[in-house]
Order: structure tokens, then sequence, then C-alpha cells
């Protein structure tokens, strides 16, 4: 049973340039211009319009973008639900003009040891997340740790829970990683590693989808029956702004969107995309948690009931729920 019908999510790239270089990541290899402030105030009408509910500005790092908080400070004040991931490189001298405008800000950190973590992110980085914990704690944020599991860093999951997320108050996000194209994020996780993250994820101060759990002990969506809802639920928006369907990390169709992202998203020929959502070829198998989260919760299946108890324990801990079932 489907829930609703319009989209809920937007993955808004502001650029795909990135000043990092990690491993289980391409996106930071393609040449790439920035989103404009112009392009960005017509979109998020029409994205208010379509009925989205949350913005996530992304990239590469979208720290990187010099206009990067007049747009989040445009999308909060438009009532949206705003996040932002960053290595934290940039965050430090950013922090007071991006004060009140993320409501879901993650910081990504993978180990407690800083030789590891800048080793897998491919430049020195550990400092400056430890540093924007300081400064984001001073300014009355309430950052998150976001946690990229491979098999290879596993074991470094309860250290930065027990050394840096609980003295700091913060919350932890466990992001099972994915694989995609050509980029190969190492051997899956085994069963028994799953169940330990499943567990993981019951403890306090700490968030896990346990729809993603489900979705690699059941083998990544099916093309026979899928459940992502990319396409439905998620709108991507490009660097050169347009339209991709129905995911960006498969290899899609773009389109220019030209002012008008509402008339092209209902048109016939993205309806006939959206209909194609999880059926290709390419959707054998996928895990790619930014567009499953949303697919998760937009139809009654089992996917549904197993991720609502975490993402409702996920949003009463930030204070966004009573703005996500307004």
């Amino acid at each position: 049973m489907r829930l609703t019908s319009k989209p809920v999510l937007c993955n808004y790239y502001v650029t795909y340039r990135c000043n990092a270089k990690c491993s289980f990541c391409d996106i930071w290899e393609k040449p790439s211009p920035y989103i404009t402030l112009e392009d960005v105030a017509q979109n998020l009408k029409d994205l208010k319009r379509l009925g989205v509910q949350v913005i996530d500005f992304t990239g590469g790092e979208p720290l990187l973008h010099r206009q990067i908080d007049k747009m989040l400070g445009m999308a909060h004040d438009m009532g949206f639900i705003t996040t932002l991931t960053t290595n934290g490189m940039l965050y430090p001298k950013l922090a007071e003009r991006l004060k009140g405008k993320v409501d879901m800000l993650h910081f990504s950190l993978d180990s407690s040891e800083k030789e590891a973590h800048d080793k897998g992110r491919g430049v020195a980085c550990y400092d400056f997340v430890m540093e924007s914990i300081a400064i984001a704690k001073q300014l009355g944020e309430r950052p998150d740790i976001l946690f990229t599991v491979f098999r290879s860093n596993l074991h470094e999951l309860e250290e930065v829970y027990q050394k840096i997320v609980l003295p700091n108050k913060l919350l932890l996000i466990i992001n099972p990683a994915f694989e995609y194209n050509a980029v190969d994020t190492g051997e899956q996780l085994t069963a028994e590693e799953l169940t330990y993250l499943a567990t993981f994820g019951k403890r306090r101060s700490v968030y896990l989808n346990d729809g993603f759990v489900q979705l690699r002990r059941d083998g990544g969506n099916h093309i026979a029956d899928p459940i992502c809802k990319a396409a439905s639920t998620t709108l991507v928006i490009s660097p050169e702004n347009e339209l991709v369907l129905p995911c960006y990390h498969l290899g899609s169709k773009s389109y220019p969107i030209n002012g008008k992202l509402y008339e092209l998203y209902r048109s016939q020929e993205v309806e006939e995309l959206k209909r194609q959502e999880g059926r290709l070829p390419e959707c054998e198998g996928c895990t790619i948690n930014c567009y499953m989260q949303p697919s998760f919760a937009v139809e009654i299946n089992k996917y549904f009931w197993k991720a609502l108890p975490s993402t409702l324990k996920y949003n009463y801990m930030k204070g966004t729920w009573k703005r996500l079932f307004a």
C-alpha cells in the first residue's frame, strides 16, 4: 500500500568537486560547475509545490560552494528540513555563517584514530572533524557523526562511540557502505556482522536504519519485485541544473530544468521513468542507502516496519518528527 505519491526528498548536488579523495567514492573525480543561487531559488519553489520535505545539500564537498549558507538559509526559511554532510575541512571557517540553518548536520568520521581515518579519506581531515565538533557545540549546534561501515573498519565502531560520540553528547549514524558502478567497497558484510550492526544500532545515541540491514540480508533490490522507489520519492538535481533520473549513482538520464522543475517532474517522459524505478537491469542487487531510506518510508511492507522504529528514534532525538509528520 502506497502512503504518498509525492516525493519526500531532494538530493541537491551543489558541486561534484571535493577536497578529499575517498577510496569508496568516485564523485570527486568528475569535472563540475557550481549551482547558481538563482536556480536554487526557483527550484526550491517548485520543490515546495511538489511536496518535498527534506533538502539534502550534497556533493562532492558542499562547503566548497561559496554561497552554501545562503542556499541553506533559503531552504530553512521556506520550511524544508535541511541536511548537510561534510568532511569537516571547511566547517570551522564557515560555522558562524551556517549556524541555525542545518537541521541535520553530519560530520564524516570512520575511525577514532587519525591515521586510519585520513587514509580512507585520502587527505588529512581527522583534526578538522575534531575541531568542527568543538566549534559546533560552542555555537549550540547538534551535529551527528556519520560512520561509513566497511568490513575493514567495523572494529572501530566501538571506539568511535565510546571516545567521541558519548563524551561529546553526539548522535552516531551508522552508514553501511554500498557499491555502485565501478566503485568497489570491498567484501560485503557477513550475516554475523550485520547482526552485530543491528544490535549496535539499538544503543542510545545511535541511529541505524534497520531496513538497510534487512535489505542486505535479502540480497538488495530485486527487479522482479522492487523495493526501490528512487524516482518517485527523490528528486536529484545536478550542478548543471539538470533533473537526474531515476538516481545519480547508477548512470541515469538527465533533463535540463530551465526554470520549470515542477512541469518537468510531472511530464509524461518522467512519469514513464518513474514506472521503471527499481526495475532496470542495473537495479538488481542495489543497496544504495540514500534512495532506499525514502523508499522504505512511502510503502507499507516489511521494510517499512523494519525502518519505522529507528526512523522515529532519530527524528525524535533531532526534534524534527513533528515537521515530518505534519
